[in-house]
C-alpha cells in the first residue's frame, strides 16, 4: 500500500505538466498557410511543440505532451482538409470512395510507423517522445498532402 501511495505522489507533478502542455494554434495555422503548394515537409512542423516545451520543461513528459498537443492541432487541420478534398472530389464518380480507402490506409500506415518508433526504444523513456513526434510529423504531412490533392 505504501509503495502504491508513493507512486501516486511521484506521478502527480507529471500529470500537472502534461495538462499544461498547450500549443499556440496560430503557429501551426501559420505553418500550414505558409507551406507552398506541393510542400509536405515545411521546417515549421514541430515549432509549436518547441515553444510549448520551453514553457512546460524539457522532460520526457513535457516534450511528448507538447508533441501530442501539436499533433492534435494538426489532426484538426487534417480533418478539415480531408472534408474539403472529399467535397471537391464528390464531382468525380468513385474518387470519394478511393480517397476514403486511401485515408484508412494512411491511418494504418501512421499507426504502424509510430508503433515502430515507440518499440525501437524497448521500454526507455525516449519511446514516448519518438511516438509523439512520429504522430505529429505524419499528421502534419498528411494534412498538407490532402490540401495539395485539390485543384487550386
Amino acid at each position: 500500500m505504501r509503495v502504491h501511495f508513493a507512486l501516486v505522489l511521484a506521478l502527480l507533478p507529471v500529470s500537472a505538466w502534461a495538462q499544461d502542455a498547450q500549443v499556440d494554434k496560430s503557429v501551426i495555422a501559420a505553418c500550414f498557410d505558409k507551406a507552398p503548394p506541393g510542400a509536405v515537409d515545411p521546417d515549421c512542423i514541430g515549432m509549436a511543440a518547441g515553444i510549448c516545451e520551453a514553457k512546460v520543461g524539457s522532460t520526457t513528459v513535457g516534450i511528448s505532451s507538447c508533441a501530442m498537443a501539436e499533433a492534435a492541432e494538426w489532426d484538426t487541420i487534417l480533418n478539415r482538409e480531408y472534408k474539403a478534398t472529399r467535397d471537391q472530389f464528390a464531382k468525380i464518380p468513385g474518387i470519394g470512395d478511393q480517397l476514403q480507402a486511401a485515408q484508412r490506409g494512411w491511418i494504418a500506415l501512421r499507426d504502424a510507423d509510430c508503433q515502430i518508433a515507440y518499440d525501437r526504444f524497448e521500454g526507455g523513456s525516449m519511446r514516448s517522445i519518438a511516438s509523439a513526434n512520429c504522430r505529429m510529423q505524419h499528421t502534419a504531412h498528411r494534412a498538407l498532402e490532402l490540401r495539395n490533392m485539390r485543384e487550386p
